[in-house]
């Protein structure tokens, strides 16, 4: 069996891969031209440049291609109107990035209510800069997507003192969240909000699904984590918000255009904390995507469901 590696150019750079299973050839591929010359003969590839859209430009050669395992959770960048009309199969790697991104919510969280970038600029200015901080415990927040994600967010949340409503596509009853509400009932929620968590795939649903409107429903004090993508969020209408002082801050790890242009506002906005989407990459994850892969691998081979199939209509799995 062919497998097309696409993102790395050689088997060392990731581990697991090195020696291959038995009766698999591996071909690297990095960039759309090497990719196109892999494809041909290849029924699997194995996308772990989960950010590189390398495949649209490759399409051409992918006759023989039966199914994809990405890389990443969200899709939203190999997903092309070819690919969906397609028999090809796609697998995530939802469950890798959880934990990793649920806990960096809550250090944002925690930096913001404790004042942690201002302690490290008066500690670079020699400052003694004493004020009170706030607790997380009791505060309230909304969590915006039910996927796997959102639910450690809601899980480590809880468990530190903070009342947590989840909205998601449609209002129903959930037996680890309890209830979750519809992103229609928004107006019901987020006037009491003091953080708003986007943890939504990029769909056409949840594209600027973050608008000025959906700002102005906070309070002053609401800050802003986002962890999902850049496009699902109205960056001007954010921008704006900020410096006006009708929202307290926003923690931001992605970003419509990455990297962030050196020119972007939110580069100099004090009260704004900008990470390198990075949010879900600890030291673990390649090894990790690597044993879904490989897991994958030998229920296709052996003709049994695959783990983390996504509805390519929608760009994401169902729960």
């Amino acid at each position: 069996m062919n497998i097309v590696v696409q993102g790395i150019s050689r088997p060392g750079q990731i581990p697991g891969l090195d020696p291959p299973p038995t009766g698999v050839t591996f071909r690297f591929a990095k960039g759309p031209e090497a990719l196109a010359e892999a494809l041909p003969g290849a029924e699997v590839m194995f996308g772990f440049d989960y950010k590189g859209r390398s495949l649209r430009d490759a399409w051409h050669a992918s006759g023989d291609l039966r199914w994809i395992q990405w890389a990443g959770a969200g899709v939203d960048a190999l997903l092309f109107d070819e690919l969906v009309a397609s028999d090809v199969i796609v697998t995530n790697a939802a469950g890798v990035f959880d934990q990793p991104i649920a806990e960096h919510v809550l250090g944002v969280m925690l930096a913001f209510a404790k004042g942690f970038p201002a302690s490290v600029r008066a500690q670079q200015s020699h400052e003694w800069d004493y004020r009170m901080t706030e607790s997380l415990a009791g505060t309230t927040a909304i969590v915006v997507g039910a996927g796997g994600i959102g639910r450690s967010i809601t899980r480590l949340l809880t468990a530190v003192g903070v009342t947590v409503t989840v909205l998601a596509s449609r209002t129903r009853p959930d037996e680890d969240l309890g209830m979750v509400y519809g992103w229609e009932t928004r107006a019901d929620h987020l006037p009491s909000a003091d953080w708003l968590i986007l943890a939504t795939p990029l769909t056409e649903a949840t594209r600027n699904l973050i608008d000025a409107g959906v700002l102005a429903m906070l309070p002053e004090r609401a800050r802003f984590v986002n962890i999902g993508r850049g496009d699902s969020v109205d960056e001007p209408a954010l921008i704006l918000a900020v410096q006006e002082g009708r929202l307290a801050g926003a923690g931001l790890d992605v970003f419509a255009s990455e990297p962030l242009p050196n020119d972007s506002p939110f580069w100099d906005l004090d009260n704004v904390i900008v990470t390198p989407h990075h949010s879900g990459d600890v030291g673990t994850y390649p090894a990790a995507v690597v044993d879904i892969f490989l897991d994958n691998l030998d229920r296709f081979r052996n003709g049994k469901p695959l783990r983390n199939v996504i509805d390519k209509s929608k760009g994401y799995g169902a729960r």
